[in-house]
């Protein structure tokens, strides 16, 4: 009997090894069918059905050598910095639904966007910061933050957006861009860098300010910030990444499957409108359509000012 405990270790040792050399040789991880760039897979015992049945994302990624926002060199020698933008890539390569969408709204949008980036002299690298801000959508933040841009009350009617009970430029995403470009202007005017501009856009010009004065650096990347405003930049360059190279990332979307612009025509009021469900109706859409490509209409009628007329969207093949 002495002996048993000898044995039972050098029987479970035994059944050890082979459950190793088992599992070594029925090793299932596979590469991407379709493209050797992409991530690799790794194959589930019960897949369910479809064409890439039975695979799932499971690697780590590898940071890109360089990496510049607006013509700015990112320190990516800098370990922290290194970090900060893996966890950002890495949160927005696996949120594979919010990603896909980003991809293909991106397509309909970042057209329009990067006209009136270059218009006002804006970098086009900031096309990316609309899409961590609003995701090309209009949403309204906790903080009652309107539209792509996300855009505060106080700030819009500071540069420039009509905002009242019948209009609210913030839902309209070519003037909000508008109005967003006059707020960097400003903040590389204060800052002398676009990189500080982007992180004032989360901050505040005042807040960041006081940062950079307290903690006596002049990089966006020695700052010890909040955890908003320290992951904002490393956002947008995910994002620029993920959707520059998105194949890269294990994002194969077809280009028939990305959104496109909708062809419009533009009716121009200059008087009043009592009931913009009947305007609707006349110009053959029904309300609903007319809200969608005019989302800051935000009354169910339409008060013009004197001297003042506006452009109404309507799908270019409405007949009236």
């Amino acid at each position: 009997m002495k002996y048993f405990p000898h044995f039972m270790s050098l029987l479970a040792f035994i059944v050890i090894l082979g459950y190793i050399q088992y599992d070594q040789a029925n090793d299932t991880t596979v590469k991407s069918p379709s493209d050797e760039n992409q991530l690799a897979f790794y194959k589930l015992d019960n897949p369910p059905a479809g064409e890439y049945a039975g695979y799932l994302y499971a690697v780590t990624l590898e940071l890109p050598k360089e990496l510049s926002f607006a013509g700015e060199r990112v320190p990516l020698e800098i370990p922290d910095v290194a970090e900060r933008l893996d966890r950002e890539l890495h949160i927005n390569t696996y949120w594979h639904s919010s990603t896909i969408f980003l991809i293909k709204r991106a397509n309909r949008w970042l057209p329009q966007i990067e006209k009136i980036l270059a218009e006002n002299g804006i970098p086009d690298d900031f096309k990316y910061l609309t899409a961590i801000e609003g995701g090309f959508v209009n949403d309204v933040s906790p903080k009652n933050a309107v539209g792509f841009w996300q855009i505060l009350k106080s700030s819009g009617k500071e540069n420039g957006l009509e905002i009242t009970r019948y209009v609210d430029e913030r839902y309209d995403p070519i003037r909000s861009t508008e109005a967003a470009c006059k707020y960097l202007k400003k903040a590389y005017k204060k800052f002398g860098n676009w990189t500080s501009a982007a992180a004032s856009y989360n901050r505040g010009m005042a807040g960041l300010g006081r940062a950079f004065k307290n903690q006596q650096v002049d990089s966006y990347y020695d700052l010890l910030l909040n955890s908003e405003t320290s992951r904002y930049v490393f956002r947008i360059l995910a994002i620029k990444e993920i959707i520059e190279r998105p194949k890269k990332y294990g994002f194969n979307i077809d280009t028939n499957h990305l959104y496109e612009q909708e062809k419009l025509r533009y009716v121009e009021v200059s008087k009043d409108i009592k009931d913009l469900v009947k305007f609707a109706k006349e110009q053959g859409i029904n309300y609903k359509l007319l809200k969608r490509h005019n989302p800051w209409l935000r009354n169910e009628q339409l008060d013009v000012r004197k001297n003042k007329t506006y452009r109404i969207a309507i799908p270019e093949d409405a007949t009236p």
